[in-house]
């Protein structure tokens, strides 16, 4: 298939994505099955190259995404003003030039000049500093597609996936969350991912209880016989392969989660804490239910070992890997589609087919 055009946000610039974008992207292995955007400064990336000190990274400097080389790191200078770095800390220059980066790729991705984007982590305190609109990249990307509230977070390895219900929220506010049509829609927002994003004819989903030992019956609350309960048969008479209430922690205790394809979490934590405990690392965190498509790695700025050289890129690296996948899974999926249905069309017409 050709190459995918990959849109890629340089982050915070006080964090370690710089570092790990440059360790991911030095592997020419990747340049053939993509043609990665750096949304950035060229000026911040050098910064970092010095730190990193790989000789096998370089970019080349251009204007726009229509202009990108394929078998090069292309870099788009999102701000001409010098800026100031401060390693290891949440700032205000981090929060603005972290949001001026990622506008100018959400607005590429929304307009179709990339295929799909990377987002490198952010500090949601800078990013306050900077005016960030948002909590998070999940909810910014959304309200940009028009979709928001619709979103569904998820993070995504190769044995497990895990989707949460809400997501950067207070726990307080979390169980008003679950109702009966919040628990409808993720389902079939998951489901309808499954199929079209990672290629899954039949997809299995468990349901994660909101309470200890999913209730008890009602022993232990109501919201998982008079929420989720009645979410899942209903989708289950609409041929979805779906199941649950589990109670979480047996769940993950005995590996129950190796019999299905995903996961629906109540909150995020209930979810977060066992992917990473299993896929920290390997883990990349994948925006469903929109029509655009946005992926980050699983771990955060990283303040506390910036500048030393210790970053780890595995989970960037699996980031982009997974959103080429997802494109290309996606891409088939839709023309696949297409194709029945001209087939239908024509059969309709009395054409033999």
């Amino acid at each position: 298939m050709s190459k995918v055009k990959l849109g890629i946000s340089i982050g915070d610039i006080n964090g370690i994505g710089p570092e790990v974008l440059i360790k991911a992207l030095s592997n020419n292995m990747l340049l053939n099955e993509c043609t990665p955007v750096i949304y950035g400064s060229s000026k911040v990336m050098g910064y970092h190259k010095n730190i990193v000190k790989d000789p096998n990274f370089h970019f080349s400097n251009i204007d726009k995404p229509e202009r990108a080389a394929s078998g090069k790191v292309n870099l788009i200078n999102c701000w001409q003003d010098n800026v100031s770095i401060s390693l290891g800390e949440a700032t205000e220059d981090g929060g603005k030039c972290a949001h001026i980066a990622l506008d100018r790729a959400v607005a590429d991705l929304n307009e179709g000049l990339i295929d799909a984007l990377v987002t490198a982590p952010i500090n949601k305190h800078a990013m306050k500093m900077g005016n960030f609109p948002h909590i998070g990249h999940t909810e910014y990307v959304a309200d940009r597609a028009g979709m928001l509230g619709k979103e569904l977070m998820m993070l995504v390895s190769d044995e497990l996936k895990v989707a949460v219900l809400s997501s950067h929220i207070p726990l307080r506010e979390a169980a008003d969350k679950v109702t009966k049509e919040r628990i409808y829609e993720c389902i079939k927002i998951l489901n309808t991912s499954l199929v079209q994003d990672f290629g899954k004819s039949k997809p299995t989903i468990a349901v994660l209880g909101l309470n200890p030992h999913a209730g008890e019956n009602g022993e232990i609350g109501n919201e998982d016989m008079e929420m989720i309960k009645p979410a899942i048969l209903e989708l289950k008479k609409k041929g979805i392969l779906v199941s649950g209430p589990y109670s979480p922690d047996g769940f993950f205790g005995s590996n129950s989660y190796k019999k299905f394809d995903a996961v629906l979490a109540m909150y995020h934590d209930q979810g977060l804490i066992p992917f990473k405990a299993l896929s920290f690392g390997s883990g990349v965190n994948f925006t469903a239910g929109l029509p655009v498509i946005r992926t980050s790695p699983d771990h955060g700025t990283g303040y506390e070992i910036v500048g030393e050289n210790l970053a780890d890129a595995s989970s960037m690296r699996q980031a982009i890997y997974s959103a080429i996948d997802i494109y290309r899974s996606r891409t088939e999926y839709h023309e696949s589609h297409r194709s029945k249905v001209e087939k239908v069309k024509i059969a309709s017409a009395g054409q033999i087919v």
